[in-house]
């Protein structure tokens, strides 16, 4: 995706959202626009932010107090710091979009508002967000999904071995999508359903559907959809064409799609 130039507010619920996702988080935000606001809200009273602490200056972040007034443990109360400044921020009419990090499903009301005033809404947070966040931004990505590949591409850079074979990238693969944690990702027999309804209801007479409306229609049916969450790490028109139930091709630059 090219950088436009949007302003963009960036909010990390750090008591949600460990900080070794922080580089991520920025290159990811970083797509979308230039980051006119960089806040992390939390107790910063406690030991629990403590490696959160040490990210802030590297990443130019602006630290966020909310005291806790309680000693209940059930609700982090950050969230309605975190909510309250986006409303304000909204107001101000000084952004065009938001990006909110967290996995926690009481963010989905505000994510709903501010798409109400025509605010680009990018999501991040890991694989047990609940699907009714995921679906509440214009897009969303498992920050867990991502941090794995970048670890996995560092340990392949540190050795001169050949790529991994055939058999561990299904082992990989398998253990990525069909582990016992609770998550929100969509399993690909979906994908690929929706998806073939989706060129059916745009295919051309002979069959071929413009990739672009697909893909757009797609993503907004599911915000969190990337190959990556299937183990591979490639755009999603590379992805599909390497499927068995679709043909891909490119006539004059534009991408076309259909069911085998």
């Amino acid at each position: 995706m090219a950088i436009e130039t949007k302003s963009i507010a960036l909010l990390i619920d750090a008591e949600n959202i460990s900080s070794k996702y922080i580089e991520i988080i920025i290159d990811e935000a970083n797509k979308y626009g230039n980051l006119t606001y960089r806040r992390v809200y939390g107790d910063w009273t406690t030991d629990y932010l403590k490696p959160w602490k040490n990210k802030i200056h590297d990443f130019a972040l602006t630290p966020i107090q909310q005291n806790t007034y309680t000693k209940s443990k059930s609700k982090n109360v950050s969230d309605f710091t975190l909510i309250i400044d986006a409303m304000d921020i909204l107001y101000t009419e000084k952004v065009e979009g938001f990006c909110i990090v967290s996995s926690d499903s009481d963010f989905t009301k505000l994510m709903t508002r501010l798409r109400e005033d025509n605010m680009l809404v990018v999501g991040m947070g890991e694989s047990k967000t609940p699907v009714s966040l995921v679906n509440a931004c214009e897009t969303f990505s498992y920050l867990d999904k991502m941090y794995l590949e970048n670890e996995d591409e560092k340990e392949q850079a540190k050795k001169e071995d050949p790529p991994a074979t055939k058999d561990s990238q299904k082992k990989e693969k398998k253990s990525t999508t069909n582990g016992k944690d609770e998550t929100s990702i969509t399993p690909m027999h979906r994908i690929e359903m929706e998806l073939k309804n989706i060129i059916e209801s745009n295919k051309e007479d002979d069959g071929w559907a413009y990739w672009s409306v697909v893909a757009s229609l797609l993503q907004k049916k599911y915000p969190g959809f990337h190959p990556r969450n299937y183990g591979q790490n490639i755009k999603p028109l590379t992805f599909f064409k390497r499927h068995k139930a679709f043909q891909v091709k490119i006539d004059e630059k534009v991408a076309y799609i259909k069911i085998k």
